[in-house]
């Protein structure tokens, strides 16, 4: 027996204040829709009744970066956009994430070797959480993905810590290192 057994009325939790919060964080993600192409329609698929991401917690897509902490890309990201994606991105409260859908946003898809306009995947823009390939992936994959964010969300510590610069890509394919851009 141990020793705080029996001192307590029924239905009575005990948690930590961490725990706490990244259960009400997982359990009330809030994505900000950001569809560029093709898979934007899986990602609208994934939220009607037949798929119901409001299972998860999910449903209220947002369309404004400061009421979200999920931004879901799904699409090609080019150049032109990529300004605006990280724009987007640095309006989100933290903590935030991001999911990376379909093989254009994934690695520059099908434009990899010869779309001098498309951006060679978005993790040179933005830092990535989770990655859903496909070209389009399912929906079924988005959900996974979402899963895989909320399972990131519950081991999360909280602590102060601070940002990461990141990298700006170039026309070219190649990244410019942060510190190189302010100097």
């Amino acid at each position: 027996m141990s020793p705080i057994e029996g001192k307590f009325e029924e239905g009575f939790i005990m948690t930590s204040l961490e725990q706490a919060m990244n259960w009400a964080r997982q359990s009330s993600v809030w994505p900000m829709t950001f569809g560029l192409a093709c898979c934007a329609i899986e990602m609208m698929a994934a939220g009607a009744s037949r798929f119901d991401i409001d299972r998860f917690g999910a449903g209220a897509f947002r369309a404004t970066p400061r009421q979200a902490d999920l931004m879901i890309v799904a699409g090609t990201v080019t150049y032109k956009m990529a300004s605006r994606v990280r724009r987007l991105y640095e309006q989100m409260p933290d903590p935030k994430y991001v999911i990376a859908m379909g093989a254009c946003t994934v690695g520059g898809g099908p434009y990899f070797k010869y779309g001098y306009h498309v951006v060679k995947g978005v993790d040179l823009v933005v830092p990535v959480d989770v990655y859903v390939p496909g070209c389009p992936p399912r929906p079924e994959a988005l959900l996974e993905g979402l899963m895989r964010i909320q399972d990131k969300i519950k081991s999360k510590k909280i602590t102060k810590g601070s940002t990461d610069l990141l990298p700006v890509p170039h026309h070219t394919g190649y990244v410019q290192e942060p510190e190189l851009i302010n100097a």
